[in-house]
């Protein structure tokens, strides 16, 4: 039994996976499998999601599918409305926009508030000191770092910055995912936590329907 986990870029890609089965492995009986899906960005992933999803949900292995899982930046799409201007408000709006598009019983959209390093800065100690010496005391609170300066661009201005190169987001984000406890990130962000508690209540529901 698998999700598939539908993600817009690189980095989501190779690094989620494993870090999403790190948590939730432990709680199931049997392990599961997370089979992810690169779309070319979140426009794509917005325009074909309906298509996609169908086609493992209704295709000739759909037996094997959990459910599908797609998940997005909240910041970068363009997609809200006008008058959708905060956090809540955007996580609301997209999740039953996205939803609505695919209408099926075993579909779920999540984001990630406001990109997935969010997840990376709910623990300092996986950077290098001097990163994490020079992050600001808003990473306490990771996911309130925010539309203005949203994770990636926070940590690519402190490496700017400290170690006078860029943060390359997927070489460095694979190797500080693999550092990262899920436990930790799952207490410090709610809505990854959101993700992990749906995924858990969904892979037990199917521990439950399939043979034993």
């Amino acid at each position: 039994m698998k999700f598939i986990l539908f993600v817009e870029g690189h980095t989501e890609y190779k690094a989620v996976p494993s870090f999403l089965k790190r948590w939730l492995d432990p709680r199931l009986r049997r392990s599961v499998g997370i089979k992810s899906v690169r779309f070319d960005g979140w426009a794509e992933l917005v325009g074909d999601v309906s298509k996609k999803a169908h086609w493992y949900l209704d295709g000739p292995g759909k037996a094997e599918v959990i459910a599908v899982i797609s998940l997005l930046d909240l910041y970068g799409p363009t997609i809200y409305p006008a008058d959708a201007r905060s956090t809540a408000d955007r996580l609301q709006w997209g999740k039953n926009h996205i939803e609505g598009k695919v209408s099926h019983e075993r579909f779920r959209h999540f984001f990630a508030v406001h990109e997935t390093e969010a997840w990376l800065l709910s623990d300092p100690d996986i950077f290098p000191r001097s990163i994490r010496d020079g992050m600001p005391e808003m990473v306490a609170t990771p996911e309130q770092v925010n539309f203005n300066t949203p994770p990636a661009k926070l940590l690519d201005s402190l490496y700017s910055r400290i170690q006078r190169n860029s943060y390359k987001k997927v070489v460095y984000g694979r190797q500080l995912f693999d550092k990262l406890d899920p436990n930790l990130a799952y207490q410090r962000c709610p809505a990854l936590r959101n993700l992990l508690d749906e995924m858990l209540s969904l892979a037990r529901t199917a521990e439950l329907a399939s043979p034993q």
